[in-house]
């Protein structure tokens, strides 16, 4: 099945551009000096922020799916 191969490519590609478009909490400035800022502890997300949340997990699972099926298939 050639198209799920090429399903898999347009979902992995959507995958990590959402991932790379969200908001990383974590500061490399902290990460150097060993302390962690309080800030935005409690912080929920909404908006789009909350979109790319949700649609990265949907498409990690979607992708684990299809690249699970697609090796049953070959």
């Amino acid at each position: 099945m050639i198209w799920a191969d090429y399903l898999i490519i347009i979902v992995a590609i959507l995958l990590v551009v959402t991932v790379l478009l969200q908001h990383s909490q974590d500061n490399i400035q902290d990460a150097f000096s060993g302390e962690k800022s309080e800030l935005f502890k409690n912080r929920k997300t909404r908006g789009l922020e909350l979109f790319l949340v949700r649609s990265s997990a949907v498409l990690a699972f979607l992708l684990i799916a299809l690249v699970v099926t697609s090796n049953l298939l070959h």
